[in-house]
């Protein structure tokens, strides 16, 4: 996905079951944020960063949500043990992430796999790719949101 193409739509669980689509957030700003695992390190730190910047999330009506292909359990349990206050959805075949174009070729210990890279997607009120960051830092990946968000993105 590109800046000012139409978001890729999607219908996935979130945490409790519920049917959550991108569609349903129409008139709001959405933080689209993919990451690779419930918790791991990096992926934790990332989530626990988005939650201690989720007022400012909630002051300016911004939708915030998590996405990747861990189950729905594991959401639970995740966000129950971090306290996360935001929205995780189960992506379990990659669909929406390889529809997002997030998973690419990794490396790791000399051997090449497919995975996700951390990627994150400002969408704005109409549905429409309004940034793209790419292979993001979880801990600076919210305040580096929020800089663009303020207009104080460097990029």
């Amino acid at each position: 996905m590109k800046v000012q193409e139409k978001a890729y739509d999607f219908a996935l669980s979130d945490a409790s079951g519920k049917i959550v689509r991108l569609n349903d957030f129409l008139g709001k700003k959405v933080v689209l944020y993919f990451y690779p695992k419930d918790n791991t390190p990096g992926c934790t730190k990332q989530a626990c960063a988005f939650k201690a910047s989720y007022d400012y999330f909630l002051q300016h009506d911004i939708a915030l949500i998590g996405i990747s292909k861990d189950s729905a359990r594991s959401h639970v349990n995740f966000a129950q043990k971090y306290e996360l206050p935001f929205i995780l959805l189960s992506d379990p075949d990659n669909k929406i992430a390889e529809a997002y174009g997030v998973v690419k070729e990794k490396k790791l210990y000399g051997k090449s796999f497919m995975g996700v890279v951390r990627s994150t997607f400002i969408i704005d009120e109409n549905g429409y790719i309004e940034k793209v960051m790419e292979k993001v830092k979880p801990d600076t990946n919210p305040s580096d949101v929020i800089a663009y968000l303020e207009g104080k993105d460097a990029s």
